[in-house]
């Protein structure tokens, strides 16, 4: 059995100059990135993987969740960063299977469509910041595609 979590990076900033690729999380996006995963940690959610887009506004939100976990393990994915549900898809199928709690960093709108391809619960639109849960029934990650998935929760930060 493995857990996956989705998770849609934090608000953002767009500051004068600055590429798509490289823009900070905005003061809410800070307060969201903390809340959220200290939110999801006092359920009792375990995770013991990181991984996420190398954009900025993810990797910044990946690092609380991290740092909040007390786990550090963080792997950048190049190609989580507007990534289409294949390459999500492909991202997960590499993992080793000895992780079980995965959580993802990524960006909108394929985090959505990712989620939404997963669950018949129909999410319209993850905001900045929310996390989608799964429970996946596989003892490897190759065996994601084909495996039972039942979805646990949609949380935003608005809710919380």
């Amino acid at each position: 059995m493995k857990m996956l979590f989705l998770v849609r990076h934090a608000k953002s900033d767009w500051p004068a100059n600055t590429s798509d690729f490289d823009r900070p999380l905005s003061e809410r996006g800070h307060r969201d990135a903390l809340k959220m995963a200290e939110f999801l940690k006092s359920k009792n959610i375990e995770i013991d993987t990181f991984v996420s887009s190398p954009a900025k506004r993810a990797m910044t939100t990946c690092r609380y969740f991290a740092e909040v976990f007390e786990n550090k393990n963080i792997r950048e994915v190049a190609h989580l960063y507007n990534a289409s549900p294949t390459e999500f898809l492909e991202t997960i199928e590499n993992l080793d299977s000895q992780i079980e709690n995965l959580a993802l960093f990524s960006h909108n709108n394929g985090i959505t469509y990712f989620a939404n391809s997963l669950t018949n619960e129909n999410i319209m639109h993850m905001p900045t910041c929310a996390v989608v849960g799964f429970k996946i029934n596989a003892e490897t990650w190759q065996n994601f595609l084909k495996a039972e998935k039942e979805f646990l929760f949609f949380h935003t930060p608005k809710e919380i």
